[in-house]
């Protein structure tokens, strides 16, 4: 039986504490017959319980990441990193910047929560916020290095020290003022500095019980950390923070980690909210206003309780909207979450001790750190390990639909109904050069260019490499336009080719639509508009375009046409066949996919624009048979041969690692089949990472000939286009009894 698209959408706006139990259960035991899909706004989600550990030194940065990528990719979960702008309540949708809405059957909001800025009127960039997180350790080094430059880091210690001030007296800014010292002296070593506690309240830690308040206190005097309580921060300005009485203190780096406020995008959406702003829920955490809509973590405010904005509830809240998820597609009562009454509070120190309380009972020690860590550590480990888990079963869309057998030949075409009104919902553009196409669908499109111009033609598509249909389309129209692009052509028209899973109507609907507007995007970026095509039912899906491009038939710019002599220049890094092999493997860490996935949209179209203007002979895109294929097709059709420089080939972030680790596309063993025509040297041939040459890359880079005297300009103009390019060879005249490519380290 073909795989089938799911009957219904889970949605996870957010991944905070609660929200990642679904996303590890889900890898465990996805619910048949569903998607599941997280939406963040990061690759990654941070972990705050063990950010006071990270300034501290105790903890690598990476220890309190959950890499969003890789745990996606293990658990079969689909990813899209990017900003909501709105929720659309009525008709189930989330509004996503740069991107068509998301549909969703089932939705889980967990934005957390923000620093409360109540009373703050006026702050330039002494203000330092601790979120979003995933951005903090960057921006504090960047701002303790400011700030500290301020004066020469030989300035004498009887010099005006860097003066620090934390806003917020909870268990957060507490445990930053015991840590924070430690990231000051990796930063700036020896310079000087001061630490200043400002809480609106008249005591530390509200609600914590007097005896963790005195060991506080004491520790501070001890620190030499000033306390100052009951005043609030009205100002923050030329490194002065002034207070609600008219006091003023010193403050060259003002962090700010105050008490719970509500994060400011659900304010625009239309859910019932309590007092203070949070999205109010019943016990069962789904929204009082009865849509299939949860709201977790800090976000949520369970009506009729009064629960402090704490981590410990917001995990205890997994298991309940796991359950509830899969009641709620199954048409059951829900279960309610009770909220504990008491709950453990452990403080880092900083020194390898912690501070802790339990019951109306305080504490302190090693053993209190090696309690903290131990909890710690057992939570991330579940969220890092990357074992891929078991895949989703989606079950038929009905027992009448599955009993059937599915059509070959015509009768495997997706329906008419469904194209129709995927096609309906695009904004096609006119193009003077289309005289028949889908403004009135015809049996075929029919193209007339521009007078004395010939039309260029290609075709190309793939499967799916990401799960992410809107992405996936850009990416196939790039790629499929890139070689007329390399031929100089400019693009007029294109036809589309899907492969769409079967599912019901409206999911199979979505799916074409989100494929064609992404496509459609690149089109009407590249001049083009989209003219006809064709969708037929299968088990995978894929997408690609027939590219149709017009160009003056007298300047075709063959890849024979390559002149000895000639450097030729890469325009983008290697490396996406073994990215995306790692991908599947979620083996591809989030600082790797970010960088991958913005060269697959980076259009060739601006590189290729600048051909007639240097001179350019010939070029080609270096797609599926990778670098050294795609070269020697040129070099053969030249009857040439070329030196190129290793040091100079740049490859992508993490490629060289992944290839050390034996990973590779499946294309890759076949591209080296034309090994033989390439001298690499005992040296080289022996580094992983040199298998590059043979990386089939999706969306690659143009590799162009450019006379010497020009190629400097050409590289300069490449790069204030934001191209990575490179002078990574020089053309050669071809001796039979040689190799035809020679690669050395440098030139």
């Amino acid at each position: 039986m073909q795989p089938t698209l799911p009957q219904h959408d889970i949605v996870l706006l957010g991944v905070g504490h609660t929200n990642a139990h679904v996303l590890r259960m889900w890898k465990m035991q996805p619910i048949p017959g569903a998607r599941l899909t997280c939406v963040s706004n990061y690759p990654v989600a941070t972990y705050s319980g063990m950010l006071p550990g990270v300034l501290a030194g105790l903890y690598p940065p990476e220890r309190m990441e959950i890499d969003l990528v890789r745990l996606c990719a293990a658990a079969g979960v689909r990813l899209i990193v990017g900003d909501v702008t709105a929720l659309d309540v009525r008709n189930r949708e989330l509004h996503i910047s740069d991107r068509p809405p998301l549909p969703f059957d089932v939705l889980s909001i967990g934005l957390g929560s923000v620093p409360n800025r109540a009373g703050l009127v006026e702050a330039d960039d002494s203000l330092l916020e601790v979120k979003p997180m995933q951005t903090f350790l960057p921006r504090l080094a960047e701002r303790l290095v400011a700030s500290g430059g301020r004066q020469p880091p030989d300035t004498p210690t009887h010099m005006q020290p860097l003066r620090i001030t934390i806003v917020g007296g909870g268990a957060g800014g507490v445990e930053i003022a015991f840590c924070l010292p430690m990231r000051v002296r990796k930063v700036l070593g020896d310079f000087p500095f001061s630490l200043t506690l400002i809480d609106s309240s008249d005591k530390l830690l509200k609600g914590s019980t007097a005896g963790l308040k005195k060991r506080v206190e004491r520790d501070f005097a001890q620190r030499g950390v000033k306390v100052l309580l009951g005043r609030r921060v009205t100002r923050i300005k030329h490194g002065t923070a002034t207070l609600d009485n008219g006091e003023t203190i010193p403050g060259d780096l003002v962090l700010w980690v105050t008490s719970a406020a509500p994060p400011p995008l659900i304010k625009e959406f239309s859910l019932p909210r309590d007092d203070r702003g949070f999205l109010l829920t019943k016990h069962t955490l789904q929204s009082t206003s009865g849509e299939p809509i949860f709201v977790v973590g800090d976000t949520g405010t369970i009506e009729g309780e009064k629960l402090p904005k704490a981590g410990v509830f917001a995990v205890r809240e997994g298991p309940v909207l796991w359950e509830n998820l899969q009641r709620l597609l199954l048409n059951e009562r829900l279960q309610d979450y009770k909220p504990q009454r008491g709950f453990l509070k452990l403080l880092n120190r900083g020194d390898g001790t912690a501070l802790g309380e339990y019951r109306g009972f305080s504490f302190e020690g090693k053993w209190a750190w090696r309690l903290k860590d131990r909890i710690d550590g057992k939570f991330m480990d579940m969220y890092q390990d990357h074992t891929p888990g078991m895949i989703a079963k989606v079950a038929p869309v009905s027992e009448a639909r599955s009993s059937q057998m599915r059509c070959a030949g015509c009768g495997g075409k997706v329906g008419a109904s469904i194209l129709s009104r995927a096609l309906a919902r695009l904004d096609i553009p006119r193009n003077e050069h289309v005289l028949l196409g889908l403004e009135t669908p015809d049996d075929a499109a029919l193209i007339q260019p521009p007078p004395g111009r010939a039309i260029a033609a290609t075709v190309d598509f793939f499967q799916a490499p990401l799960d992410d249909p809107y992405l996936v389309g850009r990416m196939a129209a790039l790629h499929a336009a890139s070689d007329v692009l390399a031929k100089g052509a400019r693009p007029i028209a294109a036809l589309a080719m899907a492969t769409i899973p079967t599912g019901r109507e409206r999911k199979q609907e979505q799916l074409l639509y989100e494929l064609l507007a992404g496509g459609l995007r690149e089109l009407k970026a590249l001049g083009a508009t989209l003219a006809g095509g064709h969708t037929i039912e299968g088990p995978h899906i894929t997408i690609g375009y027939t590219i149709l491009a017009e160009q003056p038939a007298e300047s075709v710019r063959a890849k024979g046409k390559l002149r000895e002599g000639d450097l030729l220049i890469l325009t983008k890094p290697l490396g996406v066949g073994v990215l995306l092999a790692a991908h599947m493997q979620a083996r591809c860490k989030a600082q790797w996919y970010g960088p991958l996935v913005e060269t697959m949209l980076q259009s060739n179209a601006p590189a290729a624009a600048l051909f007639d203007e240097f001179d350019v002979a010939a070029a080609t895109d270096i797609t599926g048979f990778g670098l050294a294929g795609h070269l020697l097709e040129m070099l053969r059709s030249a009857n040439l041969a070329a030196k190129l420089f290793w040091d100079n080939i740049q490859l992508l972030p993490g490629a060289s690692e992944l290839l050390a680790a034996g990973v590779e596309s499946t294309l890759a063993p076949a591209n080296r089949q034309v090994e033989g025509e390439v001298d690499d040297g005992p040296a080289l041939c022996l580094l992983p990472a040199y298998s590059v040459i043979f990386d089939p890359q999706t969306c690659g880079g143009l590799l162009v000939g450019v006379t010497e005297s020009r190629a400097t300009a050409f590289i300069n103009r490449l790069k204030d286009l934001k191209f990575s390019a490179a002078i990574i060879g020089r053309v050669e005249e071809h001796d039979p009894d040689f190799w035809r490519v020679r690669v050395d380290n440098s030139a």
